[in-house]
């Protein structure tokens, strides 16, 4: 209860110091059908038989209040879910969450503005904060205190730098980042730089207590050099060390970028390397544009060993796995798409996620309509390939004969905005 309540009394001390001054109230509410298919051998199909159909929905209000520099910003959100991903997944074996995600949850976080309504048979009601924070603003400085997200980095797909709740490569509704408790600080320089500082306040899982390991504190300089914008980054992140560097460039058209992290464990050194180049063009009349991407994992496997025994062995991938930091098992991925703009209202995007170490991969075709000003369609058809035992085919379970696969399926969500 103090976790809420400590929250709840800066959410009303701040909403009445802005009430008497311009705000804005808006949102969406989305429909979202998620389909999917277990080949025979799945282990998944021993419970939710052969195919599954989940459906999801999700209010979100947006509220943002100006009083001055001052902003105070709260986002409500509002889950609603049936299906039987919801009952499979209650009573799934220590680890099996590192693999199938249940519903948002603040067990880490500093405050606990999630509350589970419902949660029996197939179906489960939510609901939480997931922005919580005031600002003040100077013409060369920005401070924010409170639940918010910060993206870092350079990665297009994959997202090394990207330290603070960073999106799964494969996730197809990027439109909100989940929000953490933190303080955040820029600074603008005369030349155009600026500074960034961000200090993540975390609790540890057993006890609930605030963790100074498991916490961040965080330091990006980015800076201008010619035609060239780098970035520089030092933090502590779950007691890891990480430094990072990375860069951005025009070259002829196309846009390169680039970054690279070393994470320094309490077992192991770490390097993630992330390149990519991205261009525009028109061809047939249609405006296209591309993106490639080379992705280093310095924690995956080697030689493609996903058993659940090998990962065991590999206490950071594990780590960083469970606490959504990383989304991959392998070391060596590349990344494309090809984004085409059919008409002005509809967009498609087939993207693949390929596995060099074990040439398995994800394709994605990716279609985004809007069927008027306030009403858009976001679909997507995804299909794993590869043979048993690799990422994207499935690993194995540690059941003869059965993996943790799944076969193709659909994602088809509508969204309404207000």
């Amino acid at each position: 209860m103090p976790r809420r309540l400590g929250t709840l009394l800066l959410l009303i001390s701040a909403a009445v110091a802005v009430a008497d001054e311009g705000h804005d109230l808006g949102g969406h509410t989305k429909l979202r059908a998620i389909g999917t298919t277990f080949p025979a051998d799945s282990a998944f199909r021993e419970v939710a038989g052969a195919s599954a159909i989940d459906v999801e929905g999700d209010l979100r209000l947006n509220w943002t209040a100006r009083r001055g520099r001052w902003t105070f910003n709260a986002a409500y959100q509002l889950f609603g879910l049936y299906g039987g991903r919801i009952e499979y997944t209650r009573d799934l074996p220590p680890g099996g969450e590192i693999f199938v995600r249940r519903f948002p949850e603040d067990k880490r976080r500093l405050f606990d503005l999630t509350k589970v309504m419902h949660d029996r048979g197939r179906s489960a009601w939510l609901h939480r904060l997931d922005r919580i924070w005031a600002g003040y603003s100077s013409e060369k400085t920005v401070v924010r205190l409170g639940r918010q997200a910060v993206s870092w980095g350079n990665g297009l797909f994959f997202t090394p730098m990207d330290l603070v709740n960073p999106f799964d490569p494969a996730a197809i509704d990027t439109e909100y980042k989940p929000g953490d408790d933190m303080l955040y600080v820029q600074y603008l320089r005369d030349n155009g730089d600026d500074v960034q500082a961000a200090a993540v306040v975390r609790r540890g899982l057993v006890g609930g207590d605030v963790d100074a390991g498991a916490s961040a504190l965080a330091l990006k300089y980015h800076g201008i050099f010619g035609e060239t914008e780098y970035d520089v980054l030092i933090a502590k992140n779950y007691d890891d060390t990480v430094l990072a560097i990375g860069s951005v460039r025009s070259f002829g058209g196309a846009i390169w970028r680039g970054d690279v992290v070393v994470t320094d464990t309490v077992n192991h050194t770490r390097i993630q390397v992330v390149t990519n180049l991205s261009y525009s063009w028109t061809w047939a009349g249609k405006n296209v544009s591309g993106a490639f991407e080379y992705y280093f994992n310095g924690f995956g496997q080697r030689a493609g060993r996903y058993d659940l025994l090998s990962l065991a062995t590999n206490a950071d991938l594990i780590a960083y796995l469970s606490r959504d930091q990383l989304f991959t098992l392998g070391r060596n991925y590349m990344a494309g798409s090809v984004s085409i703009e059919l008409s002005a209202l509809w967009r498609l995007t087939p993207t693949v996620f390929a596995n060099l170490d074990d040439s398995s991969a994800l394709m994605q075709w990716i279609t985004q309509y809007s069927l008027s000003d306030n009403v858009v369609f976001l679909g997507s058809l995804n299909v794993p390939l590869g043979r048993n035992g690799t990422e994207f085919g499935g690993i194995a379970s540690g059941i003869d004969g059965l993996f943790l696969s799944s076969g193709a399926g659909i994602f088809a969500q509508l969204a309404y905005y207000f």
